[in-house]
């Protein structure tokens, strides 16, 4: 399954085009790496969300094509989740000085 849809499948982000969107700008890692939108997903993945004020990483426990909202939980499990206290001139991508 393609990152963008697992991430709103599974209910990490709300909607797809922000995950798409995340994705692009080289904010989320799957097993280390800098992912795309259309990379591909499996159980057993490790993901690494570094979205708004927060940094979350989860282990992929199944991949489903579509979950109720009771039912998403199920689809990893968190490893690791911190909020970002201050903000770095460099999270948004602007590398310039």
């Amino acid at each position: 399954m393609r990152l963008d849809k697992f991430l709103k499948v599974s209910r990490l982000i709300k909607r797809r085009t922000l995950a798409k969107e995340v994705s692009e700008v080289g904010r989320i890692l799957v097993n280390g790496k800098v992912a795309k939108p259309a990379t591909q997903v499996e159980a057993g993945n490790r993901i690494t969300l570094d979205y708004g004020s927060r940094v979350v990483e989860v282990e992929v426990l199944e991949v489903r094509e579509s979950a109720r909202m009771a039912d998403a939980r199920e689809m990893f499990r968190v490893l690791e989740e911190r909020r970002v206290q201050q903000q770095d001139p460099f999270r948004d991508g602007d590398r310039s000085e």
